[in-house]
């Protein structure tokens, strides 16, 4: 187990090279000079060549990478252009908000998911699978921008029941907070849900049909017992891998219904500084974001051993 995992984590540091390899270098394809526009409407030559200056900017593409690559492992993030704060400052100030909507959408997919495909998969072939199957494919259809706006028209403005956008700290009033984000997290857990369900079943027939489910009903076995102990937890492991890695792509992909519900999470913080030229927040944001992810697929590795005895040898 210790070499499987050495092997895992010494592929953190070459993926995360490749990773800034990628967000450097495409970054250079957006178009427009952010020192043109932090020197305002008058665009003086001498602010401008200032600012390329002092952003390093007028140094050719490999200085700049090496430069900010230099300044990352010293755990410098940079600063960002346009409002003049540490990017690991809004990287802290944004993360929990977000985090917490992740966690709450991942908490509603569970909820819904992992229960609707352990009960389609044991009632497999009969009308309750086939409902089960066509409310998976509903989910995966719906946009998230529509359903979360038709969500704002139904609970906030006909029945007055939630807020309609807008995000208050726990640490101000945890029921305002929860309230604020039962909306979105539901937009996003219905999502993963689906695929969930879908994942869930797949497994669970897979494994009520081999041999140990067959000697645990032989052995006289509650069939509850049967089929949340014994076919569960060997099912468990590709929705490990679903759970971790929908995790990862919340922190990352809720732009959309961050917009919509006026959130200042990641994808408002991504949004404004791709439109602002904010090339030291795009960069410090995608970067963490990958480096979550890796260490997301790092935990659903050692939850693989865990499951599954068999991994350990």
């Amino acid at each position: 187990m210790t070499t499987f995992l050495l092997r895992r984590i010494g592929l953190i540091v070459p993926t995360l090279f490749f990773v800034s390899l990628l967000i450097f270098g495409l970054q250079q394809l957006l178009p427009g000079d952010p020192a043109t526009a932090l020197a305002g409407e008058d665009r003086d030559p001498t602010v401008i060549a200032f600012l390329r200056q002092k952003y390093h900017l007028d140094q050719p593409l490999p200085v700049r990478y090496a430069l900010w690559v230099e300044a990352v492992a010293q755990g410098d993030l940079g600063e960002s252009i346009r409002i003049k704060r540490p990017v690991f400052d809004l990287i802290a100030e944004k993360l929990p908000v977000t985090g917490e909507l992740a966690l709450m959408a991942l908490l509603v997919a569970l909820a819904i998911g992992l229960p609707a495909g352990i009960i389609a998969a044991v009632k497999h072939g009969t009308p309750v699978d086939y409902g089960a199957s066509m409310a998976a494919l509903w989910g995966l259809s719906i946009p998230n921008f529509w359903l979360g706006i038709l969500l704002i028209l139904l609970f906030s403005v006909e029945l007055g029941l939630l807020p309609a956008s807008g995000f208050v700290s726990p640490a101000e009033s945890l029921q305002q907070n929860l309230l604020t984000l039962i909306m979105p997290a539901f937009v996003l857990g219905n999502a993963i849900a689906a695929v969930m369900m879908r994942h869930t079943r797949s497994a669970m027939l897979q494994v009520l049909s081999a041999d140990f489910v067959r000697t645990a009903r032989a052995k006289g076995l509650p069939e509850i017992r049967v089929i949340l102990r014994h076919a569960l937890r060997n099912a468990l492991i590709p929705v490990v891998t679903l759970g971790a890695l929908e995790f990862g792509q919340l922190l990352s992909g809720a732009v959309l219904t961050e917009q919509v519900f006026a959130i200042p999470g990641f994808g408002k913080l991504i949004v404004d500084a791709v439109f602002n030229r904010d090339y030291a927040v795009v960069q410090g944001v995608v970067l963490f974001t990958a480096f979550t992810y890796i260490l997301l697929n790092l935990f659903a590795d050692i939850a693989y051993v865990v499951l599954n005895p068999r991994l350990r040898t």
